[in-house]
């Protein structure tokens, strides 16, 4: 592959976790991979509380440059990373999948929000390490 490969972060709303993941991919690995996400139904807005989080951990204003999307907004994705919420993507072409299994902290405190900020976190820095590795 002479590009970076794109990677789709998807779940059902599109407006907390893979948005999170989205924005951490940005920040934490765009040297190595491209970052998008989308929702199978996406919500109108971005949840407030993961914009708020993630502003206070990492200095990122998720809705100056994010907004939920569906499905069909995606470029050609290399590898899709569901968020743990049991998304299908039977027409979206791929080369690999994997999922994360985080729990939704949607409506839950900020604690919820920061654990779940530090699990994406950390599985980003281990996908850019794994991908890293294996570029030519």
């Amino acid at each position: 592959m002479d590009r970076k490969p794109v990677v789709a972060f998807l779940c059902v709303h599109n407006a907390c976790r893979s948005q999170m993941a989205e924005a951490l991919g940005r920040l934490l690995a765009g040297d190595v991979f491209e970052s998008c996400s989308a929702g199978t139904a996406p919500k109108a807005r971005l949840d407030p509380d993961a914009v708020r989080i993630m502003r206070k951990l990492y200095g990122i204003e998720l809705e100056r440059e994010q907004y939920p999307k569906p499905l069909t907004s995606l470029p050609d994705v290399d590898i899709v990373v569901t968020m743990g919420c049991g998304v299908v993507c039977p027409t979206l072409p791929h080369l690999c999948q994997e999922d994360w299994g985080l729990s939704d902290p949607a409506g839950l405190d900020d604690a919820a929000f920061v654990h779940t900020a530090r699990e994406i976190e950390a599985k980003i820095r281990s996908l850019r390490a794994r991908l890293a590795k294996a570029a030519p």
